[in-house]
């Protein structure tokens, strides 16, 4: 019996382990679900959603071609303990993952398990993370060579097995609060599949421009960001597929294309800091940083800022409409983080858990690396101080998105949707703003002085750079010559 373990690749197309498999036996696919992982502080019902969602499309998937998925409920050293004594378990396969430091922890003690157990134990590359990087230096060549390989081709038949399939768990069953996100994404591969052909035929044509406002956004992002966090479509056919278009398109898909394609490339270099460092979950990067903002946590701050209620409408809405939705474009995932950091002074641990928990996509090696980035404990980054009035101004004008969210707002004209204190008779209960935004970012910024100017933080700063920086150039960040003035970028300039 050669079990394929299912985790963040819930699809049966593309998919190496189960095309492994089923050429060397029969084939016994398993998804756990593991108490240890619904129960972190980073899971949420919605998560749950999307991951049943895709196991019942999965489960019929493979029932059409002779197979059984099977679910289980429990720790994963458990679970396949108890299989291996119910079933004659050759080899177990999965994919490699990039998780929280639960699944870390867990990969670690299933691999001492399978080599105590002799169970074989398989994992291959699911994107372009490679593990046990030795170096940076050539990883954007690998990443190609991967995403250039022939998508793997899906196993037809499966020989039937004898097994209880198990349950898929309701919400309840896991002690789970009922999912209320009715705007939320669904989940499945035909869900996934459909929208990437509706991006790359109709939506996208515009994304390198559209993706920064949240008017323009929620069509013309690819929104395909949640079957990639949960793996109902992998990375490569999502590159093959956008190439293939690009190759046939006008001018102006190829720039929007080509755009998207970049982001592709980003997303698997950050996720590959994560697999490289997994103490970025929980440490700064830059450890000279430690104690700077931990003894200012403000809770009230915290609590107005969770709940939309920070007296900035840009910030607000965009909090109120991740809870309804789960999803919000970048531009404004890294306003959020920024205002946490720098105008409330928040250190970035307990705002990252709970954007965590309301992102749908939650993809832990981007979720941490740009939660530190928007926080500037990174070292190596520009400073990301983004003023949210002048993010209404240039990306929501006429209050459209900000009335949307924000109902107290509705009769507020639309001079005053950027600041709305200074029509107060109009706010009908939306608050004042909780700091002053310029006196927030003249203390921010004193207080981060001090500990940029430290030695050890330069030092530290220099091997994350050497760790973790791009090589778009193909030299170390040491060889290559410095800029006389920094280039403001969309993402880099300071607000």
């Amino acid at each position: 019996m050669q079990v394929v373990w299912l985790k963040r690749d819930l699809r049966v197309r593309d998919h190496a382990p189960l095309a492994e498999a089923a050429a060397r036996g029969r084939v016994l696919p398993l998804y756990i679900v593991e108490p240890s992982v619904v129960r972190a502080p980073d899971f949420d019902a919605s998560h749950w959603t999307f991951i049943r969602d895709s196991l019942a499309e999965l489960r019929e998937e493979l029932g059409r071609r002779g197979g059984l998925l099977v679910v289980r409920v429990g720790e994963a050293v458990e679970v396949l303990e108890s299989l291996r004594r119910d079933v004659n378990m050759v080899a177990i396969w999965a994919h490699e993952e990039t998780g929280n430091g639960v699944t870390y922890a867990r990969d670690r003690a299933v691999r001492r398990w399978a080599r105590d157990s002799g169970v074989l134990f398989h994992e291959l590359p699911a994107n372009g993370v490679v593990r046990r990087l030795a170096s940076r230096n050539g990883w954007a060549r690998q990443w190609e060579e991967r995403m250039a390989r022939p998508v793997v081709e899906t196993p037809h038949g499966f020989t039937p097995v004898s097994v209880d399939p198990g349950e898929l768990p309701t919400h309840a069953q896991l002690g789970l609060y009922p999912d209320l996100r009715r705007l939320a994404q669904r989940g499945g591969e035909r869900a996934a599949h459909g929208t990437l052909d509706s991006f790359l035929a109709e939506r996208g044509a515009h994304y390198h421009t559209d993706l920064s406002s949240p008017l323009t956004a929620f069509d013309g992002c690819s929104r395909l960001s949640p079957h990639l966090a949960w793996g109902t479509i992998s990375t490569r056919q999502v590159v093959q597929a956008t190439r293939a278009r690009v190759a046939r398109a006008e001018v102006d898909w190829k720039r929007a294309l080509r755009a998207f394609d970049a982001r592709l490339h980003w997303r698997c270099h950050f996720m590959q800091k994560l697999e490289d460092e997994p103490a970025i979950e929980f440490e700064n990067f830059v450890r000279a940083y430690d104690g700077m903002r931990e003894p200012h946590f403000n809770a009230d701050f915290f609590g107005a800022w969770k709940s939309g209620q920070t007296g900035y409408p840009m910030v607000d809405a965009c909090m109120r409409c991740l809870a309804e939705t789960g999803w919000i474009n970048f531009r404004m995932r890294a306003m959020l983080m920024s205002f946490a950091a720098y105008h409330l002074w928040l250190h970035w641990r307990e705002p990252a858990l709970h954007l965590a928990k309301l992102f749908v996509d939650y993809e832990p090696g981007i979720h941490y690396s740009q939660a530190q980035m928007q926080s500037g404990t990174t070292g190596i980054n520009t400073l990301r101080i983004y003023s949210p009035t002048k993010q209404v101004l240039d990306h929501d004008p006429r209050g459209v998105f900000i009335r949307r969210w924000i109902p107290e707002l509705r009769d507020m004209p639309d001079d005053g949707i950027a600041m709305p204190w200074r029509y107060p008779a109009l706010m009908d209960g939306y608050p004042r703003p909780i700091v002053d935004h310029a006196e927030a970012v003249r203390l921010a910024r004193q207080r981060l002085s001090p500990y940029r100017r430290r030695p050890e933080a330069r030092e530290e700063a220099q091997g994350v750079a050497e760790k973790h920086g791009s090589r778009k150039s193909g030299l170390k960040p040491t060889e290559r010559k410095p800029r006389k003035r920094p280039v403001p970028t969309a993402q880099g300039r300071l607000f």
